[in-house]
């Protein structure tokens, strides 16, 4: 059912992958502009892949063990672009290229965060159902 928690949890996933990165700038660069996800394909189809992963775990109510296989799927490409994130500034020595992290490093926390409670609600649900078909 799409009136449960998890889908609301996804819901701010893909807000955060889809929406939030276009406003805040990863870091700021010498000159003092911000480096945006639009400026580099990488993150851009991580982010992407992120919040399409999490539309798709939505729709997927139906089958819960797919759609607690697509939150750890979608988990997982967060964990690799938060080690992006962390390549990238501690790489790079001094001002050379970054020169002050920017809040959109962070976003990757927030979506692992929310998708850990989504699959914790999914696996709720997968309990409450496997309880169920006992009492039958």
């Amino acid at each position: 059912m799409l009136q449960r928690i998890q889908t609301i949890y996804l819901l701010i996933v893909t807000g955060i992958s889809a929406g939030l990165v276009f406003l805040f700038p990863l870091w700021k660069l010498e000159d003092g502009s911000g480096f945006f996800v639009k400026d580099s394909l990488l993150y851009l189809g991580l982010f992407l892949g992120s919040a399409i992963l999490a539309l798709v775990s939505i729709v997927m109510y139906k089958n819960r063990q797919l759609q607690f296989v697509l939150g750890r799927l979608n988990i997982i490409s967060n964990f690799f672009l938060l080690g992006f994130f962390v390549y990238q500034s501690l790489n790079l020595s001094g001002e050379t290229s970054v020169s002050e992290k920017g809040i959109g490093m962070f976003l990757p926390i927030v979506s692992i965060v929310f998708l850990v409670l989504a699959n914790k609600a999914i696996k709720k649900d997968e309990d409450l159902v496997k309880s169920v078909d006992r009492l039958r």
